[in-house]
């Protein structure tokens, strides 16, 4: 069946048969050709005609039996809802919430969806899920019938993975994002060719942008451009192109190399060995993706002054000021325990830190909050504003033109060295202690009891050389001091004028300076003579072989410590990727050496 055949066919079964004037309003075809082929869907069975109707052939004019099963292979069999990631670009509303469910000119998002796709005659819906998946699953009461899939590495892989544990459904398929706002149903029962929902926009983006071939079907797919039709809303994939994507992904699985990419970079790889797909444009004002608040408050006023979320009332709070002061929204990169971003309040700056999940069993937050006082009452972190203390969350001025220290450098590392000395010289204490081979005992006990235990084969041999350079250390004269403990370079800022700032205290307590050190050698994964180095420029004169050995075992001991916490932070569902491998590496590294070296 041609595309004008369909586009006719499927106008009569919606309309009936109406006047050639009417579905030429209908379809966009010509009166000539509607007359024509009107008489030759007659011919083939697929209508009954007024002429038919008025003899008493049949009851009335319209698509016949025949005709719906030409149109059988057009028809839609589901549509998928990806509602899996967590919309990190959507903070802060997305920490507390998942993006799809927001509640957008007094509807729910995804609930607005899926009613338009049964209004279409979508009977079959298939939600994926991931990040704070518990909060969907009111919609399998809500709307009977609804399939819903975990997608278990939401959080490590992007959406090609979430597409690809839901192969087994996806046929003659829409793909939604739960997030889109379609101000018109755009939803049809029966669909010609895959296609890809764009608007056409005048201006530069960072959108992807689709370039059409002489047929109108993607010839080119760029990320970024100037004027051109931007990829933006649904999409719909026939049988023969769902067939093809999910075997380049399944072909991709165990390799991995799309693992990190949108499944429109797989489009756009592939497109001489997918089937064609359709640049559909739709009119401004039809289809909306909202990608920050910002954007959504434009769209929808409510959200202006009540955007009801705890985390802007918390910031309206501690800076007194209303909801609407609160602006230009943009998340830093996710950290290894928290997820912070940075928002404006009248042309001043600010960070928000959202703690992690599962933090809680092993960070004492009243701690933080006493130790960020006591770094701020010394000028070692003026950044800090506040912090709740039960909840976790903490809010600091942003700095700005700072940049972290290089492990390659040797000046920075005499800048960071000289707020440590000035740190350790305070002599403060406080009532709670870092205290990193200890607590990595507690932490592997909950490991064991609770996670799963411990896949590692060589950690019992590990635990066991690390044991030695801690007990070696034990009664050398080196105090416990007041300490960040916490100390790699993405906790400082080295800013321009001088200023040299620590900040996220969250393990600081009174603990062994060589926790301070060690950690900065930890992360740096230099080896021993370049780590020597660094010791000795903190010693200065007071440098000896003890010295060398303690702080070169603390090394060892903290990224043991890291070691675990990371074992233990992956057990709760976090990635921790390439840090878990590395501080396994050098508190082996340093273990070991010293073990030989000093016939431990």
């Amino acid at each position: 069946m041609t595309k004008n055949e369909f586009t006719l066919l499927y106008a009569i079964k919606k309309h009936g048969i109406l006047s050639v004037r009417s579905l030429k309003e209908k379809t966009g075809l010509s009166t000539g050709y509607i007359s024509q082929s009107l008489r030759t869907f007659t011919e083939n069975g697929w209508i009954n005609d007024k002429a038919a109707a008025k003899k008493g052939l049949c009851r009335e004019p319209g698509i016949t039996e025949k005709g719906l099963e030409a149109l059988r292979p057009y028809k839609v069999d589901n549509a998928v809802i990806m509602a899996a990631g967590m919309s990190t670009r959507f903070v802060p509303l997305s920490l507390e919430k998942p993006k799809g469910l927001l509640v957008v000119k007094n509807e729910v998002l995804i609930e607005r969806q899926i009613e338009q796709l049964l209004e279409a005659g979508i009977r079959e819906i298939v939600l994926i899920l991931g990040y704070k998946k518990e909060a969907f699953f009111y919609l399998e009461s809500k709307y009977p019938g609804l399939k819903i899939v975990i997608n278990p590495e939401y959080n490590t892989k992007n959406n090609t993975h979430t597409l690809y544990v839901a192969k087994k459904y996806i046929k003659n398929s829409y793909i939604c994002s739960s997030d889109d706002y379609f101000e018109e149903n755009p939803f049809e029962d029966y669909v010609y060719q895959s296609y890809y929902a764009a608007e056409h926009v005048t201006e530069k983006t960072n959108e992807w942008y689709m370039n059409p071939d002489a047929k109108g079907n993607i010839g080119r797919v760029e990320k970024s451009g100037t004027e051109g039709d931007i990829m933006l809303g649904h999409v719909y994939w026939t049988r023969e192109f769902s067939k093809i994507m999910m075997q380049i992904l399944t072909d991709d699985a165990e390799v991995g190399n799309y693992d990190a990419v949108l499944w429109e970079q797989v489009l756009a790889e592939n497109l001489k060995i997918l089937p064609p797909m359709e640049i559909k444009v739709y009119p401004k004002g039809v289809i909306f993706e909202f990608d920050s608040l910002d954007e959504l408050r434009e769209f929808d006023a409510n959200y202006v002054n009540h955007t009801h979320s705890r985390i802007m009332k918390n910031i309206a709070k501690v800076l007194s000021c209303k909801e609407s002061d609160i602006l230009n929204f943009k998340p830093i990169k996710e950290g290894l325990t928290n997820t912070s971003f940075v928002f404006e309040v009248e042309g001043s700056k600010y960070v928000y830190r959202h703690p992690g999940d599962g933090t809680e069993a092993i960070i004492s937050r009243a701690h933080e909050k006493k130790a960020l006082e006591l770094a701020k009452s010394i000028g070692v972190d003026p950044t800090f504003i506040c912090m709740d203390e039960e909840e976790g969350w903490k809010i600091s001025h942003f700095v700005e033109g700072i940049r972290i220290p290089s492990y390659d450098s040797f000046e920075d590392s005499k800048r960071l060295l000289a707020v440590l000395r000035n740190l350790h010289k305070q002599k403060l204490s406080v009532d709670w202690a870092f205290l990193p081979w200890e607590d990595a005992a507690k932490i592997e006990e909950i490991l064991r009891a609770e996670k799963g235990g411990i896949a590692d084969q060589e950690f019992d041999a590990l635990k066991d050389a690390v044991k030695k350079c801690f007990d070696k250390c034990q009664g050398d004269g080196v105090e416990m001091r007041f300490c960040h403990c916490d100390t790699y370079a993405p906790n400082w800022m080295l800013a321009g004028d001088g200023r040299t700032i620590l900040i996220d205290w969250e393990y600081a307590g009174n603990a062994d300076p060589g926790c301070d050190l060690g950690c900065y050698i930890m992360d740096s994964m230099w080896e021993v003579e370049e780590a020597e180095r660094f010791v000795a420029e903190y010693c200065g004169e007071e440098y000896n072989d003890i010295l060398r050995f303690h702080y070169l075992a603390y090394t060892a001991i903290v990224s043991y410590y890291w070691y675990v916490w990371a074992l233990y932070r992956e057990a709760c569902g976090a990635v921790m990727g390439e840090s878990l491998y590395n501080w396994h590496v050098m508190a082996k590294r340093y273990s070991r050496y010293l073990v030989e070296e000093f016939g431990l």
